[in-house]
């Protein structure tokens, strides 16, 4: 069993001020949280953390948070998946959360596990950065506004990213939730 769900005791939210567990997982993300104010400079204001996110196939429905969406001027900019371990299995979940949270793709998706991260571009699927550095500081989201493209997805391909979403997080999520209970 990993230590995401150990309870050290409680802390204080960097963005909201609200008291939360305190665990290893709601560590590394403070740490995410401070560094996108204080080195990237986004206002607390601009970053929308916890936000919930159904996601329906074939009738079911399921819901994920996505962990961090930066917003430029009301416009989803970038948005920011934290999982322990391996990043590069949390790639394509990852897309698809930018693909889909909006109406339009988000311009940039990134994961991250605290140390590692990839930047993708959700319209291509490629990776464009390899640390967490490499998210536009607010500065420049500010200077790229006036050229990114706002595309959408037919809804045949939302129907395809969603199948995707699910598959790949809430069912895995699921999945490990139960085996944990059941190993009791």
């Amino acid at each position: 069993m990993g230590t995401s769900h150990l309870i050290m005791g409680e802390l204080t939210d960097y963005l909201t001020g609200q008291t939360l567990p305190d665990t290893h997982d709601e560590r590394i993300l403070q740490k995410i949280a401070r560094f996108l104010v204080e080195e990237k400079g986004f206002a607390k204001t601009d970053i929308l953390s916890r936000q919930p996110m159904q996601v329906s196939v074939d009738g079911r429905t399921g819901t994920l948070n996505v962990h961090f969406t930066l917003q430029i001027n009301n416009f989803a900019f970038a948005v920011i998946m934290y999982g322990p371990g391996s990043i590069v299995t949390r790639q394509r979940p990852t897309l698809a959360v930018a693909r889909l949270l909006k109406a339009h793709v988000i311009p940039y998706a990134m994961i991250t596990n605290g140390t590692e991260a990839n930047l993708l571009d959700p319209n291509t699927g490629k990776r464009i950065g390899s640390d967490l550095n490499s998210m536009p500081s607010k500065t420049a989201a500010l200077a790229q506004m006036k050229s990114i493209s706002r595309n959408t997805l037919s809804p045949e391909r939302r129907q395809k990213e969603e199948r995707i979403l699910y598959a790949m997080d809430i069912l895995t999520h699921a999945e490990c939730s139960e085996y944990v209970c059941s190993l009791r």
